[in-house]
């Protein structure tokens, strides 16, 4: 394929909360709901935009639920489970969704909260004795809080690739001790999904079960969401599934179902491996509407729920509009009312879970292809509701869009310097994160082999001592994607780094290729 799911989620993510923090000044008018009429020509409006968005993005399938006092007002499917395909997408069909699988995570912690087993302001080392970040002061400081506020100090991303490699999720934890920081702890906004294991962790420690577990008996089972699931078996096997698809060469193409990488999201289980539809998720939207109410059963205290959603850490500012990183929620104030919202991305999927609390109002959007569209019909959506003036959002994020696929490439060198010999390079090396890599000659080309699944990579020639990096199983590569080896006095390899978000380098311990040992 022509991207890294590396680039595609930090593309993605960070396009995301770009378009999201468009939009007119906050006020505090209360508007009046649309009418019975208005409302049905508003939702019949919407149903074209959404199918023409779909084509303009070129998305092969999505589906949209829309929730409005307590009751499931549009649920729609649009186009096809997976390209060239006949089986149409539903209100039943079952998609992975991502990040907002952070919400979960989150609303399991508040229960621990109400039931007096942490309290947000607890040190985690006080309640995980092995938590260790690089710094020992932040080590010391890190509260339950900050576990999902997205403030850590980290680069955003960092450490991502270990779950596509194949190392486990207390291996991804205990790895946080190795992730340099890059601005000071709780000073800025840089979004992480293994920061987010942690709270995991603390929930099999207080409840004696797994978050899989805790998901489904306090989460899935009371809300009655049946037709979700939180392991690859759950999405593999439903009967009415949305294929994953990536762009390849200005083409979209279907991830087989033995795709060796689908397993990296459920890995990450906590920051994003929950599979649903978007009926199940419309429960989702009802239950935080409903403040933690099912019912008349109160599962998550008002006090806690309000805590979830309340604004943390600054994301930035844009045409008189602020948004803030709560805890698994984006908070942004928005007219007439604040919308309270996240986005979703696997390598395949693109989600949106979005609230207007204020006014009884949520929107859900599941796709299968990775674009801003989710993101488009919410605010699109928001404005019709709202009779803000039109705006042409399709237009502004097909703009932004292209112009940051753009921005992640690498330039080619102008005049190509072939590499030297082959055998230079090979050797074992080895990153505390990653762990060992080694890079060997087969068939006159460079292969690397990494992590536990022991997945071999090729490089293909670049520009002397960089080579573009090929995952298996994707049919191009990319230009965002070049390893880069440093020259030793010796005038072989000393180490190499990727040209991934955190840039990690690996430094050589063996002078021959050897097997790799995963610790």
């Amino acid at each position: 394929m022509n991207r890294l799911p590396f680039g595609f989620w930090r593309l993605v993510l960070a396009a995301l909360c770009l378009f999201l923090s468009f939009g007119p000044a906050f006020g505090e008018a209360k508007p009046i709901k649309p009418g019975p009429a208005e409302l049905q020509k508003l939702l019949a409006d919407f149903e074209k935009y959404v199918e023409e968005g779909r084509q303009a993005w070129n998305v092969p399938g999505l589906a949209v639920a829309i929730v409005q006092d307590n009751e499931v007002i549009f649920a729609k499917g649009f186009g096809v489970r997976q390209v060239g395909g006949a089986q149409a997408v539903d209100e039943n069909t079952i998609f992975q969704i991502g990040s907002t699988s952070k919400a979960f995570t989150a609303a399991l912690v508040a229960m621990l909260a109400d039931e007096e087993k942490v309290a947000w302001q607890d040190r985690v080392v006080d309640h995980l004795p092995d938590f260790r970040m690089y710094d020992p002061w932040v080590t010391r400081e890190f509260t339950v809080e900050d576990l999902m506020a997205q403030r850590s100090g980290l680069p955003g991303y960092v450490g991502d690739g270990q779950g596509l490699m194949g190392f486990d999720r207390a291996h991804i934890i205990r790895t946080l001790r190795f992730l340099k920081p890059v601005s000071s702890f709780r000073s800025r906004y840089a979004y992480q999904n293994g920061v987010f294991l942690v709270p995991g962790a603390l929930l099999e420690k207080h409840t004696g079960k797994t978050w899989e577990e805790n998901v489904r008996e306090r989460l899935l089972k009371p809300l009655g969401m049946s037709a979700s699931s939180v392991h690859l078996d759950g999405w593999r096997k439903a009967k009415n599934l949305a294929g994953q698809h990536l762009k390849v060469a200005g083409k979209i193409e279907t991830l087989p179902l033995d795709w060796p990488f689908h397993n990296s999201p459920y890995i990450y289980g906590p920051a994003g491996g929950i599979n649903s539809n978007i009926m199940d998720m419309a429960k989702w939207v009802r239950f935080w509407l409903n403040r933690g109410k099912v019912g008349e059963r109160q599962l998550i205290s008002v006090e806690n729920l309000d805590f979830l959603q309340f604004p943390r850490v600054h994301l930035g500012s844009h045409k008189g509009i602020t948004g803030f990183y709560c805890l698994a929620w984006v908070y942004n104030m928005q007219y007439p009312y604040p919308l309270i919202w996240h986005t979703g991305g696997t390598t395949g999927h693109a989600t949106m879970v979005a609230l207007v609390p204020q006014a009884g109002l949520g929107l859900v959007v599941l796709s299968n292809l990775i674009t801003p569209l989710p993101s488009e019909l919410t605010h699109h959506f928001y404005d019709r509701y709202f009779g803000n003036p039109p705006r042409d959002w399709r237009g502004e994020m097909l703009a932004i869009s292209k112009k940051q696929e753009e921005a992640q490439k690498i330039p080619k060198p102008a005049a190509l310097t072939p590499p030297l010999s082959l055998e230079r390079y090979t050797g074992t090396y080895r990153n505390d994160v990653y762990g060992p890599i080694e890079v060997a000659v087969q068939q006159d080309a460079l292969v690397m082999t990494l992590g536990p699944k022991k997945i071999q990579a090729r490089l293909k020639p670049w520009d002397r001592d960089a080579f573009q990096f090929f995952w298996p199983d994707m049919s191009d590569g990319s230009d965002e994607d070049v390893v880069v080896f440093q020259i030793g006095a010796d005038g072989r390899t000393s180490s190499f780094f990727f040209t991934w978000v955190e840039k990690p380098e690996f430094r050589r311990v063996t002078s021959e290729p050897t097997g790799i040992k995963n610790k």
